[in-house]
C-alpha cells in the first residue's frame, strides 16, 4: 500500500517536520513492514510558462518543429527561446516548462542545447515526462487541468509533484489497512495523534434515497452458506461532464498510490476506493436496461470485461446482470459494455459488499487480480459503501459538475452485529508473557476500536467492524501486544518436550549426507522435473516405457514429468558445471522420486474446502490419489579424482570410486551391503553392479536371509554421457535410501573398537570366469567365521599362468580375536576353512 503523506494528514496529525522515514519508523512499530519510499523524482526549476508566439520550421527529416517565444517570469528570465516538436497547443496558452538545471525522472536533466539550428533555452514538458502518467501525445497545457496560474509560478508545487509516498506491506489478514482510513488510523495508535475517520457520517447527511431503481440479489448457490452480496447501494449522478480535467492533486495522490489517471469518472471512484478502501465501480446509466440483479453465471454464458477480453464464465462466479445479462464480474471487474466513457452523461454508482472466498476464486479461476478484488477478497468494513456511494457522488457533483439525485436509487443490505469475544483478564498476559495491567488490556481494545465490556473475571469484547480477523481470544491478545510495542515481548528460549528430535529416518539421512560430505562429495539439490525419455531410461533396468506424472502447469514445458530416478537431475548439474570450467566433479543428492504404479490414476480428487480440516476418508482419498514417493540418494562421479600437481599424475575416477561411495552410504546407514554384476540400459555392460542388502522383514516372514535390491553402481553408457554433454567416462550410483535405511533399523550400533593384535592373510583363488567375485568373497565369508573382521578384492586377474575360461581373485583377509593375539596358524586354518567352503561351491583352487 502506498501512503501519499499530504493524504494522510488529511485525516491525522502528522508532525510537520516528520520525514518519510520517521512515518515509516511509526508504521514499523505497529506491525507493518516497510517497502520503499516513492516520489516524482523532479527538481526545479520547473515553472508556469505562457506561450507568446511561435514558428513552425519543417525539417529535412520530414519532422516539423516548432521555435516557440515563452514567458517564463520576470524572475526565471523572461522570455525564452524554446524548440518544441507538440502541437497540440496555441499562442496564449499556459505550459509547464523546465529550465535549465532542472531534472525530469529518468534522470534526464535540462541544458540549453543547440537543436534544429537555435539554441533550446529549456524544455516544455508533457504528463509523461513529469511522471504524471502515460500520456504523451502533446505538452501539458494547464487549462487542460483546469488551471490558470500567473505566470512564473513554481510548477512543482501547483502540481503536487512536492509530494511523497510510503509503501508498507499489507498482510492479508489486514486489508483494512489496503486504505488511506485505515493506515492513519494505524499512525494514530502508533504516534498517539489525532485521527479524523472520513467513514464517519450522520445517515441522515447521506441522504440514500429508498426507491426508484431495482436492485435485488439472487444467489441461489450460495458458497459455504454465504449470499454472495451482503450489500448492495446505488447512487444515481445526473448531468456529469466526462470531459472535465482531473484536479493536479489528485492525479499526484493517485499516481503515488501506484493508479493511473484515466478519466475524471473513473479517476473519483479509485480516489475513493483508496481513501476508504471499500471499491466503487461506476456504470453509465444510459447504457444500462432496467435494474441491476447479482446472482451466479449460468450455463453458456460470457462477459467481455474492462481488459476486452471475453471470459466464459463459471457457475461460481458472482455477476452483475441487467435485463441484458451480465455487466461485470463482482468485485473484479467490469463490463465493456457498461462503462464509463467520454460520452457518458448519467452514471449509476456501485458500492457494495461482496463474500470473500467468492471473489478471491474469481480472480483466481480468470486470472484477474484487480484493486477491488484484492481488497475484498481480505474483507471489506461492511458498514462504509453508503459512504463510499455518497463520497464518489459528491466528487462528481464538485469536479464533474454533476446533480445528485436524491429521489432515485436503491440499497439492500442486512443487519450487521458481531458477537462478543470473552477475554479472560489473565489471559493476555499469559500468552504474551507481558506482566500487563488490566488497563493497559482494555485500553488497548478501546483504542482499536472495540466495545469492551467488563464482567469482573473477563472483558466482552465486539470488535469493529472493519476488523474482520479479530475473531477469538488469541487475535485479541496479538492487538494488545502489537499496540503496546512487540519490544516488551521477552526473548525466552522454550524447554524443548523430552522425546522429541530427529526420528530415525532423520538421523539416517543426516548420517548418510554428512559421510559423503566428509567424503569429499558435494550435495546438489536438483528441481524434481525431467522428460519421459529419461524416466523411462533411468527409472528402470531395460529402459521399458514407465508409467510417469505429469504436471498440468510445469516450469519448463520440455520437462514436465516429475523423476523416477536421481541420476538426470545429477547430469544436469555437472553439465552446468562443466559449462563454467569445473571438470573433476563429484557430486550427491538425497531427494525423492516419484513412482506411480501401472494403472491407478493419481491426481483426481478434489481439493476439499480449506475452512474445516477433512475427515478421515477424504484425507485417505487425497493420500491415495498421490503417488508412492521414495527417498534415494544419487551419486555422480566425472574427471579427476586427483588432479595433477607436481610430482603426481592427474588420477581418472574409477568405478572403484563410486563403488566406495556406496560403502560409504551403506556403512553410515549402519547396513551390510552385496554388489554383483549387472546390466542396465543407461550403463556399460561389464562395469555395472547391482547392489543388494538383506531385508529383515523379508527374512523374518520366509525363515532365513533373503537379499533385496537397493540401488546400482555403474558407468554411464558412451552415448548417453554424450547426450548429456559430458566427455570421458562417468560413473553414477543410485539407492533407495528409505529401504537402506529400513533395513538398519531404528538403532545403529558402532562396532566395538579391539585392543589385539590382527592377523593378516592373503589368498588367491582360480575359479571359472562367470562365477563373481562377491559370491566368491561371500563363500570365504562363511567359511572363515567368527575371526575373520575384513576381506576385500585387491586383484582380478586373467591371462597367462591360468587355465583359459578362469580368473584369479586375490583377496586381503584381516583376523581377529577380540580376547587374545592370533597366531599366524589360527589365521592359516580360518583361512583354509574358507577356501573349502569356496571350493565346494565353485571349484576354487589356491593359485600355484
Amino acid at each position: 500500500m502506498r501512503v501519499p503523506l499530504s493524504w494522510l494528514r488529511e485525516y491525522v496529525e502528522v508532525a510537520p517536520g516528520a520525514t518519510p522515514d520517521d512515518v515509516l519508523a511509526s508504521l514499523v512499530s505497529v506491525g507493518f513492514e516497510e517497502e520503499d519510499v516513492h516520489r516524482f523524482e523532479v527538481t526545479g526549476p520547473v515553472v508556469v510558462g505562457q506561450v507568446l508566439e511561435f514558428v513552425s520550421e519543417p525539417q529535412t527529416n520530414g519532422k516539423t518543429i516548432n521555435w516557440c517565444q515563452v514567458d517564463v517570469g520576470e524572475a526565471n528570465g523572461g522570455v525564452r527561446g524554446i524548440v518544441c516538436g507538440a502541437h497540440n497547443f496555441d499562442a496564449g496558452d499556459k505550459v509547464v516548462v523546465t529550465l535549465p538545471g532542472a531534472v525530469l525522472p529518468g534522470p534526464f536533466p535540462i541544458a540549453a542545447r543547440k537543436t534544429y539550428g537555435h539554441v533550446s533555452d529549456g524544455m516544455i514538458a508533457s504528463a509523461r515526462e513529469l511522471g504524471l502518467g502515460d500520456e504523451h501525445a502533446g505538452i501539458l497545457r494547464l487549462v487542460d487541468l483546469g488551471l490558470d496560474a500567473p505566470v512564473g509560478t513554481d510548477a512543482i508545487a501547483l502540481l503536487g509533484l512536492d509530494d511523497v509516498a510510503v509503501e508498507i506491506n499489507v498482510t492479508p489478514d489486514r486489508g483494512y489497512a489496503l486504505s488511506l482510513r485505515g493506515v492513519a488510523r494505524e499512525y494514530a495508535h502508533a504516534t498517539g495523534a489525532s485521527f479524523r475517520d472520513p467513514g464517519q457520517r450522520a445517515w441522515d447527511d447521506l441522504q440514500q434515497p429508498d426507491g426508484g431503481f431495482a436492485v435485488a440479489v439472487a444467489d441461489d448457490a450460495p458458497i459455504r452458506g454465504n449470499v454472495g452480496a451482503s450489500e448492495f447501494v446505488a447512487r444515481i449522478v445526473r448531468g456529469v461532464d466526462a470531459a472535465a480535467p482531473t484536479p493536479p492533486w489528485m492525479i499526484a495522490r493517485l499516481v503515488l498510490a501506484g493508479v493511473r489517471s484515466i478519466s475524471i469518472l473513473v479517476d473519483i471512484t479509485n480516489y475513493v476506493m483508496l481513501e476508504l478502501g471499500n471499491p466503487v465501480h461506476g456504470y453509465d446509466l444510459d447504457k444500462l436496461s432496467g435494474g441491476i440483479t447479482v446472482r451466479r453465471a449460468r450455463p453458456g454464458e460470457k462477459l467481455t470485461t474492462l481488459d476486452d477480453q471475453t471470459r466464459d464464465l463459471h457457475a461460481e462466479d458472482l455477476l452483475i446482470t441487467d435485463e441484458s445479462g451480465p455487466i461485470g464480474l463482482a468485485g473484479v471487474m467490469g463490463g465493456a459494455t457498461t462503462e464509463m466513457s467520454a460520452t457518458t452523461v448519467n452514471v449509476l454508482i456501485e458500492a457494495a459488499t461482496f463474500d470473500p472466498v467468492t471473489i478471491a476464486r474469481t480472480a483466481r479461476r480468470h486470472k484477474l487480480p484487480s484493486e477491488a478484488s484484492r481488497r475484498f477478497e481480505r474483507g471489506v468494513d461492511p458498514l462504509i459503501p453508503f459512504v463510499a456511494a455518497r463520497r464518489v457522488a459528491d466528487l462528481m457533483v464538485e469536479l464533474a459538475g454533476g446533480t445528485l439525485d436524491t429521489e432515485v436509487g436503491g440499497a439492500l443490505f442486512a443487519s450487521y452485529e458481531r458477537e462478543a469475544i470473552g477475554l479472560p483478564k489473565p489471559f493476555t498476559a499469559g500468552l504474551i508473557g507481558v506482566d500487563y495491567a488490566e488497563s493497559e488490556v482494555s485500553g488497548a481494545l478501546v483504542t482499536i476500536g472495540c466495545d469492551v465490556y467488563d464482567t469482573g473475571g473477563e472483558w466482552l469484547v465486539t470488535p469493529p467492524s472493519w476488523r474482520p480477523d479479530l475473531t477469538d481470544k488469541w487475535t485479541l491478545a496479538e492487538e494488545v501486544a502489537r499496540i503496546h510495542g512487540l519490544d516488551r515481548v521477552p526473548s525466552v528460549l522454550p524447554t524443548p518436550p523430552s522425546g522429541r528430535g530427529w526420528t530415525a529416518e532423520q538421523q539416517g539421512r543426516r548420517r548418510v549426507a554428512n559421510a559423503l560430505a566428509a567424503a569429499g562429495l558435494v550435495e546438489t539439490p536438483s528441481f524434481p522435473f525431467t522428460t519421459a525419455a529419461h524416466n523411462d531410461l533411468h527409472g528402470s533396468a531395460t529402459g521399458e516405457k514407465l508409467p510417469g506424472i505429469k504436471l498440468a502447469n510445469p516450469l519448463d514445458g520440455q520437462a514436465p514429468y516429475l523423476r523416477r530416478s536421481l541420476v538426470p537431475g545429477l547430469l544436469q548439474v555437472a553439465h552446468r558445471n562443466l559449462a563454467r570450467g569445473f571438470t573433476d566433479l563429484a557430486l550427491f543428492e538425497l531427494g525423492v522420486v516419484f513412482l506411480p504404479e501401472p494403472g491407478v490414476e493419481y491426481g483426481t480428487q478434489t481439493v476439499p474446502p480449506t475452512a474445516q480440516r477433512p475427515d478421515d476418508a477424504t484425507l485417505a482419498a487425497l493420500d491415495a490419489a498421490i503417488p508412492p514417493q521414495a527417498r534415494h540418494v544419487g551419486v555422480l562421479l566425472a574427471g579427476n579424482a586427483i588432479a595433477k600437481q607436481p610430482g603426481q599424475p592427474a588420477v581418472p575416477v574409477s568405478l572403484g570410486d563410486a563403488i566406495d561411495a556406496v560403502r560409504v552410504i551403506a556403512a553410515a546407514a549402519g547396513v551390510t551391503i552385496e554388489i554383483a554384476q549387472a546390466q542396465r540400459a543407461a550403463l556399460h555392460p561389464g562395469r555395472t553392479g547391482v547392489v543388494t542388502i538383506q531385508a529383515p522383514e523379508r527374512a523374518e516372514r520366509d525363515g532365513g536371509p533373503v537379499t533385496r535390491e537397493v540401488g546400482y553402481v555403474g558407468e554411464l553408457l558412451p552415448q548417453v554421457a554424450e547426450d548429456a554433454d559430458l566427455h570421458g567416462r562417468v560413473y553414477v550410483a543410485e539407492l533407495d535410501l528409505d529401504a537402506v535405511l529400513a533395513a538398519a533399523g531404528e538403532h545403529v550400533v558402532a562396532a566395538s573398537l579391539s585392543a589385539q593384535t590382527p592377523a593378516t592373510q592373503d589368498v588367491s583363488l582360480v575359479v571359472p570366469a562367470a562365477v563373481t567375485a562377491a559370491a566368491v568373497r561371500q563363500a570365504l565369508v562363511d567359511g572363515c567365521g567368527s575371526l575373520l573382521e575384513s576381506l576385500h578384492l585387491v586383484d582380478d586377474y586373467r591371462g597367462p599362468g591360468v587355465p583359459d575360461g578362469t580368473k584369479s581373485l586375490t583377496f586381503a583377509l584381516l583376523f581377529r580375536a577380540h580376547d587374545r593375539t592370533l597366531t599366524a596358524a589360527e589365521a592359516t586354518d580360518a583361512k583354509l576353512q574358507g577356501v573349502e567352503v569356496a571350493a565346494e561351491r565353485f571349484g576354487a583352487r589356491l593359485r600355484d
